[in-house]
């Protein structure tokens, strides 16, 4: 779930104090411990700390993570603020969190590998694979392809513009079924004609779940686990269904209803409502390892690698270009990274990945709620980290 996370609120007041938490690097090639003070005073360090410390004051955020690991592997993980409102624990450095579009790249590279495998073919009808699905108010899955959803230039419209988040928060334990939500999407007319625009929309990744999920008979989450979960060994990362928990050391995750409202703990809530668009559980360790290993090329062939790679303009002034499930970004220091954000109810994160093996993954405990300069400084922090 992403793009319409500031639904619920406008400005807030500045709510939390923060120091700056700082866990001496481990050596990727030794295993040892390094010293933290020769890791933590240089002056793109000291820039991370005061974003990391911002995150938590002037924006608002009650706590902040960011893992980074360079090119050996080294490990440094940075926290700010706190975990807990209530009992004001510290955010720790190896808690999992929901990451909301984050599982977008998750859901793409499942429908790559199907690809590979001849079993989907990227530039196929979407009714060839959802029959009778995708039809109503202009919307038409006979003239909508499987690539144009994982780059959403479907025209098909965001099921989240339509939705009242609010309806969450009322009763968080409510189950959604996708096909309602697809439903509620295509009773509006597309936002344009296929191929014809780009606009980020989370019905599309609804969609493409329940493709995978009649192409091979199996839920989506469970190919997740199969095809990227076990080889990877990602510990923390989960495909949630309906469970409303958060499994292990996990912070708290808040929401601010309105300008002059109190948080809102919404840390349990039936994920269904985000499903393949963005229901996910991982952590800042898993979520680097997982963007290393897809633009490295260990989970996708070359040919499909280079699909999702293969980017249109999104029309944002900083120069995003969305590819499949996956998008690039200029790097202020020269060149460019690959990177995907995710917002959802509780917890916003941003992950990013050079393709020489730099990675950057931060998260925090607000959404909706923050001010907007959140966003921002959670890019300049991913970003700061990879230019390193």
């Amino acid at each position: 779930m992403i793009k319409h996370k500031r639904v619920l609120c406008g400005a807030l007041a500045v709510t939390a104090a923060a120091g700056v938490a700082v866990v001496a690097p481990v050596d990727g090639r030794t295993g040892r411990r390094a010293a933290a003070e020769s890791r933590t005073t240089d002056a793109s360090t000291v820039r991370l700390r005061e974003i990391m410390r911002r995150l938590t004051t002037a924006d608002g955020a009650p706590g902040a993570l960011m893992e980074i690991r360079d090119r050996r592997g080294n490990r440094t993980v940075l926290t700010s603020g706190v975990a807990d409102v209530k009992s004001g624990a510290p955010m720790r450095g190896d808690v999992s969190f929901r990451i909301g579009s984050m599982t977008k790249p998750f859901v793409a590279t499942v429908v790559l590998q199907l690809v590979a495998e001849h079993r989907v073919v990227l530039d196929a009808p979407v009714e060839r694979y959802l029959p009778g699905v995708v039809r109503g108010h202009g919307n038409d899955g006979r003239r909508i392809t499987v690539r144009q959803l994982l780059q959403h230039t479907s025209g098909v419209p965001d099921y989240l513009s339509f939705f009242d988040l609010k309806e969450v928060i009322r009763d968080p334990l409510a189950h959604y079924d996708v096909r309602d939500l697809v439903k509620l999407a295509l009773a509006h007319p597309p936002t344009f004609k296929p191929g014809k625009g780009w606009r980020y929309s989370n019905t599309n990744y609804l969609l493409a779940g329940m493709l995978i999920e009649r192409v091979t008979g199996r839920s989506f989450g469970d190919e997740i686990r199969q095809r990227i979960i076990v080889p990877l060994k990602l510990r923390q990362t989960r495909v949630p269904g309906d469970d409303a928990t958060i499994p292990g050391p996990h912070p708290r995750g808040y929401v601010r209803p309105g300008p002059d409202a109190p948080l809102t703990d919404i840390t349990e809530f039936n994920p269904s409502v985000a499903s393949s668009g963005g229901g996910m559980i991982s952590g800042t360790t898993d979520l680097n390892r997982f963007l290393d290993a897809l633009v490295r090329g260990r989970l996708l062939p070359p040919a499909q690698l280079r699909q999702m790679m293969r980017t249109r303009p999104t029309g944002d002034s900083g120069g995003r270009a969305y590819g499949l499930g996956l998008e690039s970004h200029p790097l202020p220091c020269g060149g460019l990274y690959w990177r995907h954000g995710g917002d959802i109810l509780g917890f916003e994160a941003l992950g990013g990945v050079t393709t020489s093996g730099r990675q950057a993954t931060v998260m925090v405990n607000l959404d909706p709620g923050g001010l907007p300069a959140q966003e921002d400084d959670m890019e300049k922090a991913v970003e700061t980290a990879l230019c390193a």
